[in-house]
């Protein structure tokens, strides 16, 4: 008995079968793919926030997270602004010599204007959250005007994030890269070089 083989037909059949086959694979692989990719908040975490500074008044202290971190928006009086070169004698890193700061905020106020301040509110000691003491509530005794007190250890620092002599912290606080996109909009986790 002989059968006839149809090879258009054969062909047809094959085809298809290794189109659906590849659809199934297809429909089996991106889901799976898309498992291993991070999520938007996961992404989100690590990309540059954008911070309405509009409102904040002399004195007062905007907190943002940004990568998992507080980030500190303080703004700095200008009775504030005046003590901070006095303090040099007192201050371990007075010069921001050490890296903890990006070259635009290599200055007397570690910042780009003088009045607002941007740093991660973490102690360089052992990664505690140091408080904001203004300067007509500093509690730890005569000749402390106050700036950031980490309670855990006793480290101080300046109002402008510069750490005192004789403290565990061994560096100033570390200053975020970022920029102004406008007068009142501060982006942090980007700058002139990045963005």
């Amino acid at each position: 008995m002989t059968t006839d083989v149809d090879a258009g037909r054969r062909r047809f059949l094959t085809a298809t079968v290794g189109v659906v086959g590849g659809v199934a694979a297809a429909g089996v692989a991106v889901p799976y793919l898309v498992a291993w990719q991070p999520s938007e908040r996961a992404r989100a975490i690590g990309a540059p926030i954008e911070v309405d500074i509009s409102k904040i008044e002399p004195g007062q202290m905007l907190v943002q997270q940004w990568r998992g971190k507080p980030v500190w928006i303080v703004s700095r009086p200008p009775a504030v602004l005046e003590a901070l070169p006095g303090l040099d004698a007192r201050l371990r890193d007075p010069d921001s010599s050490q890296d903890q700061q990006p070259q635009y905020a290599r200055n007397e106020f570690r910042s780009i204007k003088p009045e607002i301040l941007v740093l991660i509110g973490i102690c360089t000691h052992l990664g505690c959250a140091p408080s904001y003491v203004k300067q007509d509530e500093a509690p730890l005794g005569a000749g402390w005007p106050g700036g950031f007190f980490c309670p855990c250890h006793g480290s101080r620092f300046d109002y402008a994030g510069r750490v005192y002599s004789g403290v565990p912290a061994p560096t100033n606080l570390v200053v975020p890269p970022h920029m102004y996109v406008t007068d009142t909009r501060i982006l942090i986790g980007a700058d002139e070089g990045s963005a």
